[in-house]
């Protein structure tokens, strides 16, 4: 897979942009806060239809549009996959809502100039992103990582997305309803039709997580025990908010972080489990009036040698267990869908040893397609930059130059 062409208008500090993007690993330079992140988040905002960078999507929009009437930023990209060509659109407006001055913010996803819903176009475009920031995946809570986790796998299943979808409205309505009677004392049995949505797709939501989790853990396991040389063991932790897995009742705990493996359980299982657990917490949870288990509650952890990252790992770790991660993404994208995906490295080169940059550039060559952003070239080994274009972004141009 390879984005041919990406179109820009108003996006950003892009007023307007066409650009042919070359078939191969392609360096886009330039002084910071010139648009070179910009360009990396366009190209994944047509993979997700969500931006890494931004609490609201109105702050795509281009800061020079005016304040007030219809306001319309586009990113379009046209890409080659295995079935043939074909052209994504991302339209973000903003629009007048009533005569008191207020706005209304929306997007739209047209796939081959068919508009379409985002749960059923989303992945048709796949990219890897690597962002300095995705640090806090690891560093901070663990909202950040179930964005992680559900950005990841709304790429190569498009049911997840409309199960992500259908699990927030019931959660919605479930946990307004256990306030309800919470206060005026009605009949739980109102519950069953709710417990049943949410634990329908709360069940899809956590096997396809497991499932994930164990798939990419498998290869960033080989990636990572390489990058350090042999020295340390990256696993990843889930930790369901509802345990689907039985604990015997005499089983001591151990000291150490013992991961379990949760693979062989079916959807059905999985379902029949939440909506016993959902049972069993019907009272404390309509005093609470809040729903407790499920998988908006879920975490997972980074761990190298039993010790876990989030708390003690250094920065050090902590960015070379995300590269890990990336690269194991690279290729769990090619194994699901049968197209390399886009890579995308936001100054990545600029920390990393000499050693792990030279295991970074390896694995692009297995990409059709990666797009490397840097302030400064001698990252690179000369030999490295005559072999592929390097373009410089500055002031929201983009022009290629000599190296």
């Amino acid at each position: 897979m390879y984005l041919k062409r990406l179109s820009l208008t108003d996006f950003r500090a892009f007023s307007r942009l066409d650009l042919d993007v070359p078939r191969e690993i392609f360096l886009l330079v330039g002084e910071n806060a010139q648009g070179k992140t910009s360009l990396l988040e366009a190209i994944y905002l047509l993979s997700t239809f969500t931006s890494l960078l931004t609490s609201t999507d109105r702050q795509l929009l281009n800061f020079s549009l005016p304040e007030t009437g219809l306001q319309v930023g586009r990113v379009v990209g046209e890409f080659s996959r295995r079935d043939g060509m074909h052209r994504i659109e991302v339209r973000l407006i903003q629009e007048p809502n009533g005569s008191n001055g207020r706005t209304r913010f929306r997007k739209e996803v047209l796939l081959d100039g068919t508009r379409r819903k985002m749960s059923t176009a989303v992945g048709s475009l796949n990219a890897v992103i690597f962002l300095p920031q995705m640090a806090r995946i690891i560093e901070d809570g663990p909202n950040e990582r179930r964005r992680y986790l559900d950005m990841l796998i709304s790429q190569v299943s498009p049911p997840y997305v409309q199960h992500l979808l259908d699990y927030g409205q019931t959660l919605t309505q479930r946990n307004a309803l256990l306030k309800q009677l919470w206060e005026r004392n009605g009949d739980v049995n109102q519950l069953d039709v709710w417990d049943g949505m949410l634990a329908r797709h709360g069940a899809f939501i956590m096997r396809e997580r497991i499932r994930a989790i164990r798939e990419i853990e498998i290869e960033a396991k080989r990636i990572h025990f390489d990058l350090t040389l042999g020295s340390e063991v990256l696993r990843l932790d889930y930790q369901p908010a509802f345990e689907p897995l039985s604990s015997p009742a005499d089983q001591m705990a151990l000291p150490v972080t013992v991961v379990p493996d949760r693979s062989a359980l079916s959807e059905a299982e999985i379902e029949a489990g939440y909506l016993d657990a959902l049972k069993k917490l019907q009272r404390e949870e309509i005093a609470r009036g809040v729903t407790t288990i499920g998988p908006h509650r879920d975490e997972m952890r980074f761990l190298s040698n039993q010790i876990d990252l989030g708390n003690f790992g250094s920065r050090g770790q902590g960015r070379t267990a995300l590269l890990s991660m990336k690269m194991a993404e690279v290729n769990w994208l090619h194994e699901r869908t049968g197209d390399w995906p886009i890579l995308l490295l936001d100054e990545t080169l600029s920390e990393l040893d000499t050693q792990r940059r030279a295991d970074l550039l390896k694995t692009l060559s297995q990409c059709d397609q990666a797009i490397l952003t840097s302030t400064d070239l001698s990252m690179f080994e000369p030999e490295f930059l005559k072999q592929h274009k390097v373009w410089r972004v500055a002031g929201g141009q983009v022009s290629q130059v000599g190296v």
